[in-house]
């Protein structure tokens, strides 16, 4: 049985029904099917979605929570979830790319000398200077920039906002970006300033809302991930968001790497195992007792029901699992895991769609397997 799954929990000042949440994801779907495969997800019995990168600006790619069509959007996506018992998560994000930078490659990227995954790495370098030299007006204008986002998500239904730390608080928090020799740069206490203040600008709106924090780790030796903070960085880092307002942390690797490090498939030489990040929520577990939520390759209810029974992790994530098989979450609670589509980490068309703007699909969705 897996009583630990299927009970509730107190996550951070939020009642979810059970362990189980969808994992920030960009789909990279057109509205309606993306619509359909929350509805589905939503309805398979998991407590919670969590809508990955929702911009806390008034510009960029993509819908926005200020304009009209954006709020129409956002609006509609919480409905539909609510509509299938589930709660919504916003995770609000600012992006670290230089977008000036970024436009020196699109005739490289337009006559297909250069590959999105050729893309990925030079935009990654763009990050250091972009970051070490923004000025304190602008960095004070996007931190403002997330308490008016924060009120906007709560006004469109979401019931809780998550802190994007592996975008632009990451690269403000991690030496590898920031060079910075001001009151935002140097020590942990000055890079970890930027997310520190964004949280408190959420807190200071909005009082009562739970505010979850995607809290990310920079492995070395061997080295993995370069936004975000070392293991040895979190005895300070933790107890800072802790006290700006943070409620709960969802715990992972850095990014600004291979994507497929973040997003490993089975053949992964260091995480091609089960719960393959849990590893970082033990570091994180030395510093709070707020609830952390771990994710990382999981797939199976035994395993996952033993992580949350130990007190390991207090909720599970996933992305690739529920959708391989929306319905994980019900099939688990009713007894059947037997008859479970089990996500084989192959990342043909999940992250295989990804990067090549087809969308986030499954290879189940295809036909390939049965």
């Amino acid at each position: 049985m897996n009583d630990k799954i299927s009970s509730p929990v107190d996550y951070g000042g939020i009642q979810l029904k059970n362990r189980i949440i969808f994992a920030p994801t960009t789909m990279g779907l057109k509205k309606d099917e993306y619509l359909k495969k929350l509805q589905k997800i939503a309805c398979g019995g998991c407590a919670m979605i969590i809508i990955g990168d929702v911009p806390v600006g008034r510009g960029g790619f993509g819908q926005n929570l200020f304009t009209g069509k954006g709020q129409e959007y956002y609006r509609t996506l919480t409905e539909t979830i609510h509509q299938g018992d589930c709660l919504a998560c916003a995770q609000l994000h600012q992006s670290d790319s230089n977008f000036r930078s970024m436009i020196k490659y699109i005739p490289g990227v337009l006559s297909k000398k250069i590959s999105m995954e050729q893309l990925r790495p030079l935009l990654n370098k763009e990050v250091g200077p972009y970051i070490s030299e923004m000025p304190e007006k602008k960095i004070q204008k996007i931190i403002t920039s997330f308490g008016k986002a924060a009120v906007q998500a709560q006004t469109l239904g979401f019931d809780m906002v998550q802190i994007h730390g592996d975008r632009m608080c990451g690269s403000f928090s991690s030496t590898v970006f920031n060079h910075r020799a001001d009151k935002y740069g140097g020590t942990i206490q000055n890079r970890a300033r930027f997310a520190v203040e964004a949280v408190r600008e959420v807190r200071k709106n909005l009082p009562d809302i739970p505010i979850d924090y995607k809290l990310v780790i920079r492995q070395k030796n061997p080295d993995y991930g370069n936004a975000g903070v070392l293991p040895e960085e979190l005895e300070e880092f933790v107890p800072m968001l802790e006290e700006a307002g943070v409620t709960s942390f969802h715990v992972t690797l850095a990014n600004h790497s291979d994507l497929s490090d973040t997003i490993p498939p089975a053949s992964h030489p260091v995480f091609g195992g089960e719960g393959c990040f849990l590893g970082y929520c033990d570091m994180v577990k030395k510093y709070t007792k707020l609830p952390i939520c771990g994710v990382g390759g999981l797939t199976s209810p035994d395993f996952i029901e033993q992580q949350l029974s130990s007190g390991r992790i207090d909720c599970a994530a996933m992305s690739r699992q529920l959708i391989a098989d929306p319905d994980w979450p019900q099939k688990v609670i009713e007894n059947h895991p037997e008859k479970i589509r089990r996500c084989i980490r192959c990342n043909k068309k999940c992250l295989g769609g990804m990067m090549e703007h087809t969308g986030v699909h499954c290879i189940y969705e295809k036909g390939m397997l049965k």
